[in-house]
C-alpha cells in the first residue's frame, strides 16, 4: 500500500498535473460561489477540456473542482444568504444571520476550517477503504454489481426530493436517455429517429450542462438585479479560529456522519448535512440560537458536506455506482480514459486510486487557504448584476457542448436538454436521478446482459443479490407502511397551507409545469414501447427494464397532475421567455454562424438584463467575445458556420 501511495504522490507533483489540479480548484471555487450551480456545473464545464490532457492530469483537474465546491459555497451562503448548493442551506440560515450582525468573518472562518477538516477526513477514509474493500469487491459477480447499480439508482430517486414517484420517473427518464444510440449487446441503434447525430448517443457533457447549468442560469437571469443588495464587511477572523477550536469535536463527528452518508450511493451531501445539523442541535444545551446565528450549526453542516462529497467517490470507484451527480460525471470521465472502477481498477491501477486521495487532501487545504484570501475582496463585489456573469457563462457552456461532435446538433441539444432541466426543476422532478440514470445506463445494461447470459434468471436467488436487494425493498416497504398510516390519520381539519416557497427557501413545484412534464414523459415512454419491438431481443433488455416502471409512473403522474392542475404558469413566464431566447440564439447561430448572434446575445444580457452603460458594455462584451473566440482556437475546433449565410 505504501509504495503505490508514494508513487501516486510523486506523479501528482508533476508541474503540469499540479497546474491542472489547481486550475480545476479555481473553477470549482468560482462555481461554488454561484448560487444554484455548484459541483455539477463545475465538472461539466471542465469535462471537454480534460480530454486534451493525460489521464492523471485530466482526472486531477476534475478532482480539484469537486473538492472545493462546498468550501467555496460557504462564501455565498454567509454573505448573500443564498445557498450555493442545497447542502449549504443550514450554513445560509446560521451564517447569514451572523453576517447581518457584523460577524461574517467569524462564520466564514468556522465554515472554511470545518470544510477543510471534512475534506481531509473523507480523503483519509478513502485511503484506508482501498485495501480493505478490494478483496470484498473481488468476491462480487455481475449479478451483485448490477444490483449495486440498481440500489444506487433507487437511492438517487428516493432520497433526493420529496416525491418518490417523481424521483423514480426521473431516474427512468435518465436511463432512457442513456440507451439512445448503439446497443451494448447487439448491432442495433436505438431511438435515433433516423438522425446521424444520435448514432453515438448523447454526450455526458451536454446532458450535465443542459439539465443543471442552463436551467439554473435561466432562473438566476430571470430574477434580475444584483446578486446582493448590500455590501458585507468581513472582519474578526480570529473569532472564527477560536470558535472552530471550541467546536472541533463536533466538526469531527459531523465529518464522520458525512462520510457514512457518502458511502450510501446517491444519498449525497443534502441528506447527511441535515443529519449533522440535527446532531448539532441535539448536542447543544441552549437550542434557542439555532436559526438566529448559531456557530455550531455552521461547523456541523460544513464538516458533513465536504466529507460527503469525497466519500461519494468510494461507491463510485469500488462499485461503479456514483454517489451523486458530480461523481456520476467523474465516473463517465474514468470510462472515457479507459478505467473501469471495481476489481480491475483496484488490482491494476492502485496508483490512480491514491492519486485521487492525494488530490483531494491537497485541494482541501489549499482551497480553504485561498477562500480566506479572496473573501474580503469578494465581499465588496456582491452587488454585481448576475447578468454580467451569465453572459460568459452561457457561452462557455456552448463551447463545452460544441466540443462533443463539433456540429450544430450539440448546441441544439444543449438548450433542448436545458429546457428539460428547467421543466424538471419547476415541475418538482429531481434532476440528480436523471443524470445518475444516464451514466449508469451503459454499465447496467452490460451487467444485466452478462448476468442473464451466464446465470439465466437463477441469479435472482443468489445470496448476495438478495442481501443487496433488501436495501431497496425493506425501506420501500417501511415507507409504504408509514404512508398508509399517515393518510389513515388525516382528518378534514388538517388543511395544508400553501406558500410560494418551501422550508428550504426554494420555489414550490408548479402544478402546471408538472402536468406538462408528465405528459411529455408519457409520450416518450409510449414511443419507446412502440419502438422496442423493432429491436433485436438482446437490445430490448435495458429499454424494457426502463419502460416497465417508467410508463406506469408517468401515467400516474399525468393523472395526478390533471386532478391537481391550476393555472400557475404566470410566475414561470419570465424564465420561459429567457429559455425561448436561448433556443432562438441556437437557431440564428445555425442560420448565420456564431459571431453576430453571440454579439447580440452579449449585448442583450449586458444592456437589457444587467443595465450596463453603453461604453462599459462594449468594452466588457468585446473582452468576453474575444475570449470565446480564443477558446475555440485553443480547443482546435472551428466555430459554427451558418447554413443559410456561411459566416462563422
Amino acid at each position: 500500500m505504501i509504495e503505490p501511495a508514494l508513487s501516486a504522490l510523486d506523479a501528482l507533483f508533476d508541474p503540469i498535473r499540479l497546474a491542472a489540479l489547481f486550475a480545476g480548484m479555481l473553477v470549482g471555487m468560482v462555481f461554488g460561489m454561484l448560487p444554484g450551480l455548484g459541483g455539477v456545473a463545475a465538472v461539466s464545464i471542465l469535462l471537454p477540456f480534460v480530454y486534451y490532457l493525460d489521464d492523471y492530469s485530466g482526472l486531477a483537474m476534475l478532482l480539484g473542482a469537486i473538492s472545493v465546491v462546498y468550501t467555496a459555497d460557504t462564501i455565498t451562503s454567509v454573505l448573500l444568504g443564498a445557498p450555493g448548493s442545497p447542502a449549504s442551506a443550514p450554513t445560509a440560515i446560521e451564517g447569514h444571520a451572523l453576517a447581518k450582525k457584523g460577524e461574517a468573518g467569524r462564520a466564514l472562518g468556522v465554515g472554511f476550517l470545518a470544510s477543510m477538516v471534512g475534506g481531509l477526513v473523507g480523503a483519509a477514509v478513502l485511503f484506508f477503504a482501498i485495501p480493505i474493500a478490494g478483496p470484498i469487491v473481488l468476491m462480487l459477480g455481475t449479478p451483485e454489481l448490477f444490483m449495486f447499480a440498481l440500489v444506487g439508482l433507487f437511492f438517487a430517486s428516493s432520497m433526493i426530493g420529496k416525491d418518490l414517484a417523481k424521483g423514480l420517473a426521473a431516474a427512468c427518464l435518465g436511463v432512457l436517455l442513456g440507451v439512445v444510440g448503439p446497443a451494448q449487446a447487439a448491432a442495433d441503434f436505438r431511438f435515433t429517429f433516423g438522425q446521424v447525430y444520435l448514432l453515438d448517443g448523447f454526450s455526458l457533457t451536454i446532458v450535465a450542462l443542459g439539465l443543471f447549468g442552463v436551467a439554473e442560469v435561466i432562473s438566476m437571469l430571470a430574477a434580475g438585479g444584483s446578486i446582493s443588495h448590500e455590501r458585507m464587511k468581513v472582519t474578526k477572523w480570529g473569532d472564527g479560529f477560536h470558535d472552530f477550536w471550541k467546536s472541533r469535536w463536533l466538526v469531527l463527528r459531523a465529518s464522520i456522519i458525512g462520510v457514512f452518508g457518502g458511502f450510501v450511493p446517491a444519498v449525497g451531501a443534502s441528506a447527511s448535512t441535515w443529519v449533522a445539523y440535527g446532531h448539532a442541535i441535539r448536542s447543544t444545551k441552549d437550542k434557542t440560537k439555532f436559526g438566529k446565528g448559531e456557530i455550531r450549526g455552521i461547523a456541523a453542516s460544513e464538516g458533513a458536506n465536504n466529507a460527503t462529497v469525497i466519500s461519494d467517490l468510494v461507491p463510485t470507484l469500488l462499485f461503479s455506482v456514483p454517489g451523486g451527480p458530480a461523481a456520476a460525471i467523474f465516473l463517465g470521465a474514468l470510462f472515457s480514459f479507459g478505467y473501469y472502477p471495481g476489481p480491475r481498477m483496484i488490482t491494476q491501477n492502485p496508483d490512480l486510486m491514491f492519486l485521487i486521495v492525494w488530490s483531494v487532501a491537497l485541494t482541501s487545504i489549499v482551497g480553504a487557504a485561498l477562500c480566506f484570501a479572496v473573501t474580503p475582496m469578494l465581499a465588496r463585489l456582491t452587488r454585481i448584476p448576475f447578468a454580467i456573469i451569465a453572459a460568459p457563462l452561457i457561452l462557455i457552456m456552448v463551447i463545452g457542448a460544441y466540443q462533443s461532435t463539433s456540429t450544430m446538433g450539440d448546441i441544439f441539444m444543449l438548450f433542448l436538454l436545458g429546457g428539460l432541466g428547467w421543466l424538471m426543476k419547476h415541475g418538482g422532478w429531481p434532476r440528480a436521478p436523471a443524470l445518475v440514470g444516464f451514466v449508469l445506463a451503459g454499465p447496467m445494461e452490460q451487467y444485466f446482459w452478462l448476468t442473464n447470459q451466464i446465470h439465466g434468471w437463477s441469479w435472482l436467488t443468489r445470496p448476495g443479490v438478495l442481501i443487496i436487494g433488501s436495501i431497496i425493498f425493506i425501506p420501500f416497504l417501511l415507507s409504504a407502511y408509514r404512508w398508509v398510516r399517515a393518510h389513515g390519520q388525516e382528518t378534514a381539519l388538517q388543511v395544508p397551507v400553501e406558500t410560494d416557497e418551501d422550508d428550504a427557501g426554494t420555489p414550490q413545484a408548479s402544478k402546471g409545469v408538472a402536468l406538462v412534464l408528465a405528459a411529455i414523459a408519457t409520450v416518450l415512454f409510449l414511443y419507446a414501447l412502440w419502438e422496442l419491438f423493432s429491436f433485436n431481443p438482446a437490445s430490448r433488455l435495458m429499454p424494457a427494464l426502463t419502460i416497465v416502471p417508467g410508463l406506469p409512473l408517468a401515467l400516474w403522474l399525468l393523472v395526478r397532475g390533471v386532478r391537481e392542475f391550476n393555472n400557475d404558469f404566470e410566475r414561470d413566464a419570465r424564465e420561459l421567455w429567457i429559455l425561448v431566447a436561448l433556443v432562438a440564439y441556437a437557431f440564428v447561430v445555425w442560420a448565420i454562424g456564431l459571431s453576430i448572434p453571440t454579439g447580440l446575445l452579449i449585448a442583450w444580457m449586458l444592456l437589457a438584463k444587467a443595465k450596463m452603460r453603453l461604453w462599459t458594455s462594449l468594452i466588457y462584451g468585446g473582452v468576453v467575445f474575444a475570449i470565446i473566440r480564443v477558446l475555440f482556437e485553443l480547443l482546435r475546433g472551428d466555430a459554427p458556420v451558418g447554413a443559410l449565410i456561411p459566416l462563422s
